[in-house]
């Protein structure tokens, strides 16, 4: 029986990315993919099984077919305000499949498990200094809570068997593959760098600034954003670490500095030479001032050394993609 890395979601944005990064590492993966938000032709020298991580059936042919050691999760919903329009699609999706994931790891013997989280779960920081592991889990919103529950779910999993994890809390991902093969496809997505890289080359015709009052330098919110290309080479140096016999981690996964919302804008009008149409709404219900990581760990515990920490050139990737996929589009 062949041994293989099984990810989940990895027809998706960042999981295409560790995807592609495993197979150029020379490793063998199976893709599970629902296709819900992912795209078959983001997967790279890897084979896809359309199916969903909480289907039973499913996952009982993975594991019967191939001998899987290691999982990385990535299969979830994301969009905030849609969890808190519809909390029980994200529960149900977020946590309650991540159950029935980690329900058939336990049953076959899975020792290496991989999962995607987010800065989500620390909700509204008491703080505008850049916050550790240890600061508090008070989500505001579905989306932070069900990833929260899942983030308890393996921490209880772990200790009760030989399951290790490492659990890795995202801050704001930016950025496509430099060689242009795969990047942000989603529609109607919310992150700011596609947003405003779809205004500059014409297929958004405005950029929403939400809050401008903020107690920051420019008066608008600060986030760490970091390039898709350096949160994927930590998953992979997390499975070496696991593999290695590592002890479970939660492990923040930002640059440890940030930059506003204006400051972002500014780099897209530079990098591409395009002026943005720009309007300033209020504040969303939610939404802290800045919120940046505390990254000391990962890089200790990891030894994980970002290589594109530079917002013109996460900016000048998703440029490109943008582009790309305008001309794809243009038939």
């Amino acid at each position: 029986m062949d041994e293989a890395i099984l990810v989940t979601g990895g027809a998706g944005y960042i999981g295409s990315h560790i995807v592609r990064q495993l197979g150029e590492a020379g490793e063998n993966v199976v893709v599970l993919d629902n296709l819900y938000t992912g795209f078959e032709d983001a997967v790279l020298d890897a084979e896809l099984v359309r199916g969903d991580c909480g289907d039973p059936a499913i996952l009982r042919r993975i594991f019967d077919g191939y001998q899987i050691n290691s999982v990385l999760h990535f299969a979830a919903h994301t969009i905030v305000p849609e969890s808190v329009a519809d909390p029980l699609k994200y529960y149900g999706n977020n946590t309650c499949k991540t159950r029935q994931l980690l329900e058939t790891c336990a049953a076959r013997g899975v020792n290496n498990f991989v999962f995607s989280s987010t800065a989500a779960v620390y909700g509204i920081p008491d703080t505008d200094v850049a916050i550790d592991e240890a600061a508090p889990t008070r989500p505001i919103n579905p989306y932070g809570q069900s990833k929260l529950m899942s983030e308890w779910m393996l921490r209880d999993l772990a200790a009760a068997s030989p399951l290790r994890h490492v659990t890795l809390r995202y801050f704001n991902v930016a950025g496509s593959d430099p060689g242009g093969r795969i990047g942000q496809s989603t529609k109607n997505a919310t992150l700011l760098t596609k947003v405003a890289c779809e205004a500059a080359i014409g297929t958004r015709d405005k950029v929403f600034v939400f809050g401008s009052d903020y107690p920051t330098p420019d008066g608008t919110g600060v986030r760490d954003y970091i390039h898709v290309e350096d949160l994927a080479g930590a998953h992979l140096l997390a499975l070496d670490y696991l593999r290695g016999g590592g002890e479970s981690q939660t492990l923040n996964c930002g640059y440890g500095h940030g930059y506003s919302v204006r400051e972002v804008l500014e780099a897209v009008e530079r990098v591409s030479g395009r002026k943005l149409n720009i309007v300033d709404e209020p504040r969303r219900a939610g939404d802290p001032p800045s919120l940046v990581a505390n990254a000391d760990r990962i890089r200790t515990v990891l030894g994980w050394q970002p290589e594109c920490d530079d917002l013109d050139f996460i900016v000048r990737t998703s440029l490109a993609w943008e582009e790309k996929l305008a001309a794809r589009a243009a038939g």
